[in-house]
């Protein structure tokens, strides 16, 4: 694949990101000439080696930045306000209880905690943390203060949701009893997801599509589908199909570093 070709250019994108690059005041390029189409209901992870503009792309997604150039277009409708963004740490209130950290975007949107009640009910039960309203941040686990992160970001019922590496920091078992989870909310759910991770591992059990990115500064470089069917479980990441996906991203991994 030419490095300027579209990753998995289609006539279906939900949003299309054209020529992008990013250019920081100290002078630093993170992104140059960035050209990718998400598809809709495509649960599409970004693998790059550290520093290659990973996290700014999503930021520049989501409305949290500016491109210095290029452009992002919604070529069947939409906007930033349609996506939901999990961080890399959970970024808790620490002081509110689950039910009011989950709450916050809907507060921020003029909704009090009576009119918002059930939306926030029924995104912590997507999560399995229905009774775990009235607890504090303290009193979870690593991987459910995670579980709140996400219940957060689809309170308001995004189209796409954008995961920068968000099972990173919690201990093997959970990411994948996790990776697990986020498999059965994508399918039953119909979003679209664009999850950033360094895990080779992770990205070919979770993606229907895969994209590598050089090194600074970020573009695509390779990009290919994981042709397996849903829902996909511990059996697969045994499987000789899982390894040798496992190896063509990693030989992408490679090639961008060099």
């Amino acid at each position: 694949m030419r490095a300027d070709t579209p990753s998995g250019a289609t006539a279906d994108a939900l949003l299309e990101l054209r020529g992008v690059s990013k250019t920081f005041p100290n002078g630093t390029v993170a992104l140059d000439g960035l050209d990718l189409d998400v598809g809709r209901h495509e649960l599409l992870c970004m693998l790059g080696p550290s520093g290659c503009g990973k996290s700014t792309a999503l930021r520049l997604i989501a409305g949290l930045g500016e491109a210095s150039a290029g452009r992002l277009a919604w070529p069947n409708g939409g906007s930033a306000g349609d996506i939901g963004f999990v961080f890399q740490e959970p970024t808790l209130m620490p002081w509110a209880t689950v039910f009011d950290n989950v709450h916050l975007p809907l507060r921020l949107q003029g909704r009090g905690r009576r009119r918002a009640g059930e939306a926030v009910r029924e995104a912590l039960a997507l999560v399995g943390l229905d009774d775990f309203a009235g607890a504090y941040p303290r009193e979870l686990s690593g991987g459910m203060r995670m579980r709140v992160s996400i219940a957060r970001a689809l309170v308001t019922r995004p189209r796409l949701l954008l995961m920068d590496e968000p099972f990173a920091a919690v201990d093997e078992i959970t990411r994948h009893r996790l990776n697990h989870d986020l498999l059965d909310l994508w399918q039953g759910q119909g979003w679209t997801v664009v999850f950033v991770t360094h895990s080779v591992y992770e990205a070919v059990f979770l993606a229907s599509r895969v994209v590598v990115m050089s090194a600074r500064p970020g573009r695509i470089v390779a990009g290919f589908e994981i042709a397996e069917p849903y829902p996909r479980d511990d059996a697969f990441r045994l499987s000789e199909s899982y390894l040798h996906y496992c190896r063509q991203a990693s030989a992408a991994l490679q090639q961008a570093v060099g």
